[in-house]
């Protein structure tokens, strides 16, 4: 274990972000850019009274208690800073939730969490009013991405998104973002003029956040990581960046989704903590909704995958002075193709810093140096691949099947320990045992050492896919495919792709002749457009090991052809 990472003095997330208000105070905290350039802003004060406020509608309004969940099904909005800063400061837990999931998948992660507020954005209504009857949220706070807009521009916003139809009506009852906020203040401000009970603040053991996620056995779970987790992961990010940011001076570009952990905690948490302005995009496809962003703003830093920094040097309109004041380029969620990082970086003379990490630590737990030459950012070693060295305060091992660590440059599973790995699973103490063995994180990747100390990564040692970021489990593909009154038998791989990282492959058996549009169809009904497959084909039999397994391996060779 390296050096140890300097604490913060905070107790919880809620003191981070106010903190942070009364070192920034009217500095732009978070602009929203659309598509067409209409913007609009928070200051770091605002963002914290609003947060407030809507803290206070959840512990006097609904009389949430401490360790409540709150599901958040949002995109890259004005509202994401308010109502997750909110929440953490009620004492209760952020659900993030992927507003692209189908309704079956929004169901399933609603049950399993427990949720009993459901923030949602006025697009997604018809996905909510046919899941929430099931489950056990029993409020429903909408808001739309007009809000906190100046008057004027809310209603031609609001006016053109009722002419275009894109927001069904509602057919249960809601509470508006904006009246949950107003009455919030009410009872705020009832605090100040009456005597009232203190409310007990969280500690750093206390949840802050259920991140869902196949973790390393492929069944979606949530990964629990307590305040003190995400503040031990910004304690050390803040160690290995503090010579090259400024605080109250940088500009981050926010296009990662907020409820992907790797913008959670590197735009949100850190990017607040920093006093980073952060420019807000609420869908980043296609690419073009960034240009506005890019134009009207002199960006610093930004997080990244594989998947953008290839595609954004390909637009007409991306040009290299867009980004003449970017410092680098934090990259994680799957591999940096190295042909794609010494495009971006010669096409923009901006450095790429891969990290490592998983929502089960925060989630970074690697870092590649690099230390500030003039306005760019310069590698501490030359050698390019590869994911870093460990952050401050964390261990690693790379260890055999038998749980041994091997030699410096010897292949094998990466295990981690350090404080910003997660307390386990929710309501899953079969899988936290197996996952958490003797204090050490198993993550299911396998990696080496090199000889500087510098961590690889190899291979997986489950069958997780990675698109663009995103995970992908085939056993919830392959359940989902089999569905299909005309499937017989279905096996699904992760197959190399050159934009996404990996696509989804899948094997299929058939009753009788189905088409691929007929099979794709099936699968968008149920499942999110990234864990839709790529590619089908169909096979007279999957190869099985004599207990009745698909033999993935044998369906990832090159010589598996459709039949």
């Amino acid at each position: 274990m390296g050096r140890e990472a300097k604490p913060f003095p905070y107790a919880n997330l809620g003191q981070l972000v106010r903190g942070a208000a009364q070192r920034f105070g009217e500095k732009k905290a978070e602009t929203l850019v659309l598509p067409n350039g209409m913007e609009a802003s928070l200051s770091f004060k605002e963002v914290d009274h609003l947060s407030d406020a809507f803290a206070a509608y959840l512990r006097h309004g609904l009389k949430l208690t401490p360790g409540a969940k709150v599901a958040i099904l949002l995109p890259n909005a004005l509202a994401y800073p308010i109502c997750a800063f909110g929440v953490l400061k009620a004492g209760c837990v952020v659900v993030n939730t992927n507003p692209l999931y189908t309704p079956r998948e929004l169901d399933l992660q609603l049950r399993d969490s427990e949720a009993e507020v459901l923030v949602v954005l006025d697009h997604f209504g018809d996905k909510v009013t046919s899941v929430v009857p099931g489950t056990q949220v029993k409020t429903v706070v909408v808001t739309s991405i007009a809000d906190f807009f100046p008057l004027i521009p809310r209603l031609l916003i609001k006016g053109k998104l009722k002419l275009s139809g894109k927001i069904p009506p509602l057919g249960m009852p809601v509470t508006p973002l904006m009246r949950a906020l107003h009455q919030g203040s009410l009872y705020l401000a009832k605090d100040r003029l009456l005597p009232h009970t203190e409310h007990p603040e969280p500690t750093r053991e206390d949840l802050a956040l259920l991140q869902y996620t196949g973790g390393t056995t492929g069944t979606s779970k949530g990964a629990m990581l307590t305040h003190g987790n995400l503040l031990a992961n910004l304690e050390q990010i803040a160690e290995i960046t503090n010579i090259y940011l400024s605080p109250g001076e940088e500009t981050v570009m926010t296009a990662l989704p907020m409820y992907h952990v790797i913008a959670f905690t590197i735009n949100l948490l850190f990017g607040f903590h920093t006093g980073s302005h952060s420019i807000l995009i609420p869908n980043p496809r296609p690419l073009s909704n960034l240009r506005a962003a890019f134009k009207n703003h002199e960006v610093t830093w930004m997080t990244a995958v594989n998947t953008l920094l290839k595609a954004l040097p390909n637009e007409r309109w991306f040009q290299p002075q867009m980004t003449r004041k970017m410092l680098g380029v934090f990259a994680g969620g799957m591999q940096t193709h190295p042909s794609v990082l010494q495009r971006w970086e010669e096409f923009t003379g901006c450095l790429v810093i891969e990290g490592y990490g998983l929502s089960e630590a925060s989630p970074l737990v690697t870092f590649n140096a690099a230390v500030r030459h003039g306005s760019r950012l310069r590698r501490t070693m030359t050698q390019v691949g590869g994911v870093g060295l460990p952050l401050p305060g964390t261990d690693l091992r790379i260890v055999n099947d038998q749980g041994e660590p091997v030699a410096t440059g010897e292949h094998g599973e990466i295990t981690v320990k350090g404080p910003q790995v997660m307390a386990g699973y929710w309501k899953q103490p079969e899988e936290t045992a197996r996952t958490l063995a003797d204090g050490w994180l198993r993550t299911g990747d396998v990696g080496r050492f090199d000889a500087d100390g510098y961590l690889e990564i190899t291979d997986r040692k489950k069958d997780m896919i990675i698109v663009s970021g995103f995970n992908v489990f085939p056993n919830e593909v392959e359940a989902c495919i089999a569905l299909h009154p005309d499937v017989a038998d279905v096996a699904v791989v992760g197959v190399p792709n050159e934009d996404t990282g990996e696509a989804v492959q899948a094997y299929v058996v058939s009753h009788k002749a189905i088409s691929v549009e007929e099979i794709r169809a099936h699968c968008r009904r149920l499942l999110v457009n990234y864990k839709v497959p790529t590619n089908f084909a169909f096979l007279v039999e999957i190869p099985k090991n004599s207990v009745g397994k698909a033999l993935r391996r044998e369906l990832r060779k090159p010589s598996t052809l459709s039949t």
